[in-house]
């Protein structure tokens, strides 16, 4: 039997030359048809680029940016290779397919583009047109997730904060470097927009599980405190639960101080004073639809695209939120201030803008405005031609002007920042206005509850403002100006839903009625 060992091992090495032989063959096949292969160039001009629009004209609008893009790349092809539409291209649609993660629709205007991904086999696109086309999807995927409406559309919407400006050339950046389109671009977004984003997501597998019942009560209904029995209680139970508003659901119908603490925490963000009790209009607010929250959140994350993230880089600003009646001074980031605001009626509406403050004026004069005083100083005298020295009123050079005191309608300080809808923000001597829920009460200005503490927060930088002079010359009944040293951004916006720096969604009533408006453009686009 020994004799087969030598010829068995023999038998093997041939096998084994035999078969590297013909890898080395087959892999030497395959280089030089590989080699035969010429890399794939195709010529892309501006010819061919505006011939594309002239077919596609509902692309038209990034005709400039695609010239440009393709410029840099030396007229050649930038999604495709060899092998046909590349990996980069491909995860560039997934990203597109998923836009409604951003609170968006996927409607690209050329049902051509599917044939691209889904069915090369009905792509009747030449390879160059291929190209253009996802290019295209590159430059609508940017404008719809990071720049959102144009300016004449936020315009239209009483939007007078300043527009971000988008630069397409840093977006672009990521396809020479094939980089997905992504949060690498956190930076370009003003940091809300991510947190909306994340509790839409929830709010959404909130939805795919139902969402949450309706709590039913009956028709004498009035409250429910601390210690009641009803099945009221477990029905708010459930539905503090799935918003995560409480821990556990243990299912009690008894109220405990558990259950109204989660409560009280939910009344405050959602624009409410938090009570003791859990009244109507409580159980009102626990029942709108996740359907309705979904939406709220949606528009608001498209707020966010309109506004610069640079802005929130700023050492110090003020922002005000009109549905919320909040004001916030910032200062490196974190809240220095806060109070509590009255902001305009529906029909004299605060307007969404910015500016720059530069003027603190104690004991101020309030100049009345023109509408005013036909709508109400003129009648009034007509009636009683004691009314102004009853008002404190007196004329100045032809108009009408209310003396400084305790009783002038701006109260003992206002905060000027120049705008040409002569906004500003002041005291008011109606302080009892600031323990009302909904504070819409002015003629568009905006009343700030704690105004004396906003004063000493600002002239924290001038040593010679103690308190001690800020109140002298509050109360002095003699206006005087102070011009502040560095000019301190305010910002006065309006979001209906808004994470705030303890990651907690807060939802605040839609004052002005402006999310309905905003929510179909949303959804008919």
């Amino acid at each position: 039997m020994k004799i087969w060992y030598p010829f068995i091992a023999i038998v093997l090495f041939l096998a084994v030359v035999s078969c590297n032989s013909k890898a080395d063959k087959k892999e030497e096949n395959q280089t030089k048809v590989k080699a035969e292969i010429p890399e794939l160039k195709l010529t892309i001009d501006s010819t061919k680029i505006i011939a594309f629009y002239t077919a596609y004209p509902k692309l038209a609008k990034f005709q400039e940016e695609v010239l440009a893009l393709y410029k840099k790349n030396k007229s050649t092809q930038l999604w495709q290779d060899n092998k046909g539409v590349d990996e980069f291209a491909h995860t560039l649609f997934n990203k597109y397919k998923g836009l409604e993660e951003e609170g968006l629709k996927a409607n690209y205007p050329y049902k051509e583009l599917n044939t691209v991904f889904e069915n090369n086999a009905d792509n009747k696109l030449s390879k160059e047109d291929t190209d253009l086309m996802i290019s295209n999807l590159f430059f609508y995927y940017a404008d719809k997730v990071y720049a959102g409406f144009d300016e004449k559309t936020t315009r239209s919407l009483e939007w007078l904060l300043p527009r971000k400006k988008l630069n397409y050339q840093v977006l672009t950046d990521s396809i020479f470097k094939k980089s997905t389109i992504s949060d690498d671009h956190k930076s370009k977004m003003f940091s809300q927009y991510y947190k909306l984003r994340d509790v839409l997501k929830k709010y959404r597998e909130i939805e795919k599980k139902g969402g949450w019942k309706r709590i039913e009560i009956g028709d004498t209904y009035k409250s429910l405190k601390i210690g009641d029995s009803s099945q009221v209680i477990t029905q708010i139970r459930e539905r503090l639960f799935i918003t995560g508003n409480l821990k556990e659901d243990s299912k009690s119908a008894i109220c405990d101080s558990v259950l109204m603490k989660a409560m009280k925490n939910y009344e405050v963000r959602h624009g409410y004073t938090p009570k003791n009790t859990i009244l109507l209009e409580h159980i009102d607010d626990l029942n709108i639809p996740v359907s309705e929250r979904i939406k709220t959140i949606i528009v608001n994350m498209e707020r966010c695209r309109w506004i610069d993230p640079e802005l929130e880089k700023g050492q110090k600003y003020i922002e005000v939120n009109i549905p919320e009646f909040k004001l916030y001074l910032i200062e490196d980031g974190k809240i220095a201030f806060t109070s509590a605001v009255v902001v305009g009626k529906a029909m004299t509406k605060t307007v969404i803008f910015s500016g720059m403050m530069n003027n603190i004026v104690f004991s101020p004069y309030w100049n009345v405005p023109t509408s005013i005083i036909n709508k109400e100083i003129k009648p009034g005298m007509a009636k009683n031609k004691n009314y102004l020295a009853q008002k404190n009123l007196e004329w100045n050079n032809g108009a009408v002007r209310q003396l400084p005191g305790k009783n002038n309608s701006l109260g003992l300080v206002k905060f000027l920042f120049p705008n040409s809808s002569n906004i500003y923000l002041h005291d008011t001597p109606s302080k009892s206005l600031f323990e009302r829920e909904s504070r819409a009460f002015s003629h568009g200005c905006v009343r700030v509850a704690k105004p004396r503490e906003l004063a000493i927060e600002l002239l924290k930088v001038d040593p010679s403002w103690t308190p001690a002079r800020i109140d002298k010359a509050m109360h002095a009944g003699k206006e005087s100006w102070y011009t502040l040293k560095k000019k301190v951004p305010v910002y006065i916006g309006y979001f209906t839903a808004w994470v705030d720096r303890n990651g907690e969604l807060n939802f605040y009533k839609d004052i002005y009625d402006r999310d309905e408006s905003l929510i179909k453009l949303l959804t008919e686009e």
